[in-house]
């Protein structure tokens, strides 16, 4: 009997799960923000807002004029320790196409850490391991170790395909485990 209160309180630790944010029709989206390529001369449009049913909607069109190619949608947050997560999950509903999500450990620094996911047309979870987040600037991979930091202080989606299109992202949740 004592092994089995030991399993399940070891399985309870394992398991506990840090929301970073949860979409609801009240939530407080002031802190997300688009970066779309018009800031290198680009055309593509992103687009943010909260949708009927209190999702958060990342739509717009993708650009191959003057260069762009890319959209972005950030959320600039308080610190988060993540020393004791291994794993983010993205509760979302794609369009069945190839996003990125990424993390900062420093919102101060000029490269951020990638993860690669192509969506479904279904409400799913994606589950993206924090080791297996490589790190990058401006498209380049960097020569430095995949994502072995204890902190979060900025987390994005972007969409940049190398073609011209449509794209919309539902958002539920972002969570760590």
């Amino acid at each position: 009997m004592k092994s089995l209160a030991l399993i399940l309180l070891i399985t309870a630790v394992m398991t506990t799960s840090t929301t970073l944010f949860n979409f609801t029709k009240d939530a407080n989206i002031s802190n997300w923000h688009i970066v779309d390529d018009v800031v290198m001369g680009g055309r593509s449009n992103g687009n943010f807002a909260l949708s009927k049913d209190g999702h958060g909607k990342f739509s717009g069109a993708i650009s191959l004029e003057n260069n762009g190619g890319f959209s972005s949608l950030r959320y600039n947050m308080e610190t988060v320790d993540v020393s004791k997560h291994t794993k983010v999950c993205l509760k979302l509903k794609g369009d069945g196409k190839a996003y990125q999500f990424r993390v900062k450990a420093n919102k101060n620094e000029r490269f951020s850490y990638i993860a690669t996911f192509t969506t479904s047309s279904e409400w799913e979870t994606i589950t993206i391991d924090l080791k297996n987040m490589y790190p990058a600037f401006r498209g380049r991979t960097l020569d430095i170790p995949n994502f072995d930091k204890n902190t979060i202080e900025e987390l994005a989606f972007l969409i940049g395909n190398k073609k011209a299109e449509k794209f919309e992202l539902l958002i539920d949740a972002i969570e760590l485990n």
